[in-house]
């Protein structure tokens, strides 16, 4: 069997020369099209590049920004409320609304404290300390007396107290 000698047909050869010479066309044709569609895709990776570098540098300097005003703001930061917790009202056998009337008076004694900046009220929390414990209070016809057992000083300063009978 042998292979028909289309290559000498005039129409087979203008059709296989169309084929290569479209293939040729169509070649640079793609990577014309591939040129250009790279360059576009490189140019926006660029500016896309810098927008993030500028964001960044943005970025690191608001972050420093705002850690100074942090700093700057702890230093200036003043209590807001100062709050009392009696604990032990078991053992002593007192009215919760004892209880709670007295961690009222507590915290309008200790009302002074309140807008002052943390340094000095952390200064004088001894002052405090003895303040409270010194103080005498009559539940049910008996006399207590304070302990401090825990004192927080932030925004909101927390003292935690425990009674005990006066004797």
């Amino acid at each position: 069997m042998r292979i028909p000698p289309f290559y000498r047909l005039p129409s087979w050869q203008r059709f296989f020369a169309g084929m290569v010479v479209g293939g040729v066309i169509s070649w640079m044709i793609f990577i014309y099209m591939f040129g250009v569609m790279h360059e576009n895709q490189t140019k926006l990776i660029e500016e896309q590049k810098n927008e993030i570098s500028k964001y960044k540098n943005t970025l690191s300097y608001l972050q420093e920004e705002y850690k100074q005003l942090n700093e700057e703001n702890e230093e200036q930061l003043t209590i807001q409320e100062v709050k009392i917790k009696i604990q032990n009202p078991t053992k002593t056998k007192i009215e919760l609304l004892s209880i709670h009337e007295t961690e009222d008076r507590l915290s309008e004694d200790l009302r002074s404290l309140i807008n002052k900046d943390l340094e000095s009220a952390y200064g004088t929390r001894d002052l405090i300390k003895k303040i409270i414990e010194n103080k005498t209070v009559e539940l049910n016809d008996k006399s207590f007396t304070f302990k401090v057992r825990e004192i927080y000083f932030w925004t909101t300063t927390q003292i935690t107290l425990e009674l005990k009978y006066e004797e």
